[in-house]
């Protein structure tokens, strides 16, 4: 799967950009110079392609071949048009239930994500274009498929989908220990999106600040914290448990 989804050497990635081939990520060597890598890096920032900037030995381990500094991620799925996917879920007359991955950036935690939205009836999730996990082998096989299941959409910034959400009456809701409210203490019964934090940083604080609701799981062990993909399977379900109830 990994070998399906690369695109390695310069002028091939350019080409492919160029083609409208999705593309998750693209890898560029550190200190590597050049016109034709220039061209590479104002080409990738014009199409807003997410990069990262990694030694020579990262690149070496991605590809044997000869990649002249560049290895590019092409996502095996094409995303969807977050505007069009809101408005089609919305006409539907099902209740709307979207998730929010603010820069999750370990591929199984959201392989493993995914599959647990398409089994909890999430009609999409959006992801940020910069700095999110991309849909790769691992993903695809962490997700058990579920990856070709249901939509996924890229937006420049999670407060862009927050906002969209929220102008078409759609209650934000952010998984966050930085409130006093339990997720038993919210309703998920109307139309609702759930935002879920990075590994590391959690949700960004400026996207705190414009939701609708925060709320956290009950932790009564010592250990701080779940893992990401854990605590956004106890939110769904608990989505599920007060939608079958209603």
């Amino acid at each position: 799967m990994e070998n399906q989804t690369q695109i390695f050497g310069i002028r091939a990635i350019i080409e492919a950009v160029n083609a409208g081939e999705t593309i998750d990520k693209v890898f560029l060597q550190k200190g590597e110079r050049g016109e034709l890598f220039g061209e590479l890096e104002s080409l990738l920032n014009k199409k807003s392609i997410n990069k990262s900037y990694v030694p020579v030995e990262k690149l070496n381990r991605l590809t044997k071949n000869n990649h002249q500094g560049a290895v590019a991620q092409i996502s095996p799925i094409e995303f969807h048009d977050m505007e069009t996917l809101v408005m089609s879920v919305m006409e539907s007359g099902k209740t709307p239930l979207f998730l929010l991955l603010d820069q999750l950036s370990d591929v199984r935690n959201f392989g493993a994500i995914i599959r647990t939205a398409e089994c909890t009836g999430v009609n999409g999730i959006i992801i940020q274009k910069n700095g999110s996990a991309p849909v790769n082998g691992d993903t695809i096989k962490t997700s058990a498929g579920a990856v070709f299941k249901i939509p996924i959409c890229k937006v420049d910034h999670i407060k862009d989908a927050v906002f969209y959400m929220q102008a078409s009456g759609i209650k934000v809701i952010a998984a966050t220990e930085k409130t006093n409210d339990t997720l038993y203490d919210v309703s998920f019964v109307e139309p609702c999106a759930i935002i879920m934090g990075s590994e590391g940083r959690g949700i960004n604080p400026s996207t705190l600040k414009v939701v609708d609701a925060k709320a956290k799981l009950p932790l009564l062990g010592d250990i701080e914290s779940l893992n990401v993909s854990v605590a956004c399977g106890a939110f769904l379900y608990e989505v599920v448990r007060q939608r079958l109830i209603k």
